[in-house]
């Protein structure tokens, strides 16, 4: 995600790449953070969190939790802006992040993908429309290197789907199943997790019903897709007082019924 991430910043006549971050044992410190995509920029990779933060207005982070924490604690000194689209969190520390909004803008979105985040909201309408007679199993599949299950963007689906019905997810999912399960349980959402090769990103919400079904899926075929939602999340922020905002108030999708 880093070098789709360059990759898209160059390309965009707005911005200006101001830093790129590693981590402090990286064998790319001191590389040119352009030699990823093919070009020269004069911007050295580095692990220096406040010389990022001196130079840029905005930090895009596709880290791991633990990483995530720690630049938004800097973030918070610099008074700088952020996009995050880590996923993987614990309930405390998204309390963390959304504490740390009090003081400055941050989007958080497990998917940066403009259509993902239009498919949150047909799930959402799909759910009220259907109802308590259709059950409802998400299903994901990642490349393998993918470290957390199921996807951020499967739990979103997930909570989508649960608020819309009136539930409460840690009580109805189903991550899951093996040997005699028995009959499906009613309230159920299910998840399915696959994990292959260098697949990008497929995400499907089934609503299965007596005599029919619906089927409502993205497939990502780059990451120049969340490279791109990132953007226009960044764009957003930097103009935005703080606060805890998603790719929904990024997009101007409008509140939800």
């Amino acid at each position: 995600m880093g070098q789709a991430v360059i990759e898209a910043i160059l390309a965009a006549p707005d911005l200006t790449l101001a830093a790129a971050l590693e981590q402090p044992d990286s064998a790319l410190l001191g590389t040119d953070a352009g030699e990823r995509v093919g070009r020269r920029i004069d911007v050295p990779i580095s692990a220096d969190l406040n010389a990022a933060f001196r130079a840029a207005r905005v930090l895009i982070d596709f880290t791991r939790p633990e990483g995530t924490l720690r630049h938004v604690q800097a973030a918070q000194q610099a008074r700088a802006a952020m996009v995050i689209g880590t996923t993987g969190f614990s309930a405390q520390q998204k309390a963390e992040i959304a504490a740390a909004a009090r003081d400055i803008p941050i989007v958080l979105s497990p998917n940066m993908s403009v259509g993902v985040n239009v498919l949150i909201r047909l799930v959402e309408l799909a759910a009220k429309g259907l109802g308590e007679d259709y059950d409802v199993e998400i299903i994901e599949a990642h490349h393998r290197h993918k470290v957390d299950a199921p996807s951020g963007t499967a739990l979103r689906l997930g909570e989508a789907v649960a608020a819309a019905l009136g539930r409460d997810l840690k009580q109805c999912a189903l991550y899951g199943r093996e040997g005699v399960t028995g009959e499906r349980a009613r309230q159920t959402i299910g998840f399915a997790t696959v994990r292959g090769g260098d697949i990008v990103g497929d995400h499907t919400v089934l609503f299965a019903g007596t005599g029919d079904r619906i089927e409502l899926s993205h497939r990502a075929s780059s990451r120049a897709t969340f490279a791109q939602g990132a953007l226009r999340a960044a764009r957003f922020v930097a103009a935005q007082p703080p606060g805890l905002y998603d790719m929904g108030d990024v997009l101007g999708l409008g509140e939800r019924d």
